[in-house]
C-alpha cells in the first residue's frame, strides 16, 4: 500500500476470510456509529462481534489498518449493489470514526466530519483507486447497499469535497422547489419509472410501480448521499433531477 507514503497504524482484526467474488470493485465508506474511536475499535477488533473493515480513520486524521486488502472484511453485512450480494468480497471498507445518527436528538444536527479526517480519507481513497479499478459510481455509502438498514455515513458527510479531490460520483444537487412528487401511496408508470432510474444506477428495488415502504427507503438512501438538504424519502423534482444527472454521466 503505502504508494503515496500513507503513515497507517497496524491494528489487525481477526475477522477476516478468503474473498469469493468478482474483482474488487466497491470502496465502501461508514461511520463508526459509536460513542468514541476507542469504542468502536475495540468492537471491530472483537472475534465475538463478527464485524472489521479494512481501514479506521480516527477524528484527528490518524489511519489504522485492521484487514489487509487482499482478504475479505466483515463491514457491509446483507447488502446488494447493482445485483451484486457479496459486497464483502468485493469491496474495500473503510470506517469514520463518527457517531452518526446514534447521538441525534429532536432539532439537534448530526455531528460533522473534521478536516483532518476527511482530508485524510480522500489521501487514503486516492491512494485505494490508484491500485484498483473502482468506477466513480461505485464508491458508495453503507447506506446505499443495505438502504432498508443502515444510515451511515449519513447525510452530514461531506461527498462534495471528496468529488473535489476526484473521488466518487457527484453532481451538484438540484435546488428544492416546489412541484409534482411521489411518495409512500402512489402507484402507476411515474412510480415504476423511478424504480427503474434508481435500479439502473444500482441500488437494488422491485420494479411494481407502487411507491412502498423498501420504495421509500432506497429514495431515502440515495437523498442521504446526493441530495442531503432533506432527507424524507419523497421523491420530489429535485431528488428525480438530481437522479437523472446522474445516471446521465455514468461510465
Amino acid at each position: 500500500m503505502n504508494e503515496r507514503n500513507i503513515s497507517l497504524l497496524d491494528r489487525p482484526s481477526p475477522n477476516h476470510g478468503e474473498r469469493l467474488a468478482g474483482p474488487t470493485d466497491i470502496l465502501l465508506l461508514h461511520y463508526t456509529g459509536m460513542a468514541d474511536a476507542g469504542q468502536a475499535m475495540d468492537w471491530l477488533c472483537n472475534p465475538e462481534s463478527g464485524v472489521s473493515c479494512h481501514y479506521f480513520i480516527y477524528e484527528d486524521g490518524r489511519i489504522a489498518r485492521l484487514v489487509d486488502e487482499s482478504r475479505r472484511a466483515w463491514h457491509a453485512g446483507a447488502s446488494c449493489w447493482a445485483g451484486e450480494v457479496d459486497i464483502n468480497s468485493r469491496s474495500i471498507g473503510i470506517e469514520i470514526v463518527n457517531p452518526g445518527h446514534t447521538v441525534l436528538t429532536d432539532g439537534q444536527e448530526l455531528p460533522s466530519f473534521p478536516d483532518r479526517q476527511i482530508d485524510a480519507l480522500n489521501e487514503l481513497c486516492v491512494d485505494i483507486l490508484s491500485r484498483h479499478d473502482i468506477k466513480p459510481q461505485r464508491v458508495l455509502a453503507h447506506s446505499d447497499v443495505a438502504p432498508a438498514r443502515k444510515m451511515d455515513p449519513g447525510e452530514a458527510f461531506p461527498w462534495a469535497r471528496l468529488a473535489e479531490a476526484g473521488i466518487g460520483h457527484w453532481v451538484t444537487p438540484e435546488p428544492i422547489s416546489g412541484g409534482r412528487f411521489l411518495a409512500v401511496g402512489d402507484s402507476g408508470e411515474p412510480v415504476e419509472a423511478l424504480q427503474a432510474m434508481l435500479a439502473l444506477y444500482g441500488y437494488e428495488i422491485e420494479l411494481s410501480g407502487r411507491f412502498d415502504t423498501p420504495t421509500e427507503q432506497v429514495v431515502t438512501a440515495f437523498q442521504r448521499h446526493f441530495r442531503p438538504q432533506r432527507v424524507d424519502g419523497i421523491a420530489d423534482a429535485s431528488t428525480i433531477t438530481t437522479l437523472n444527472k446522474l445516471i446521465s454521466i455514468l461510465s
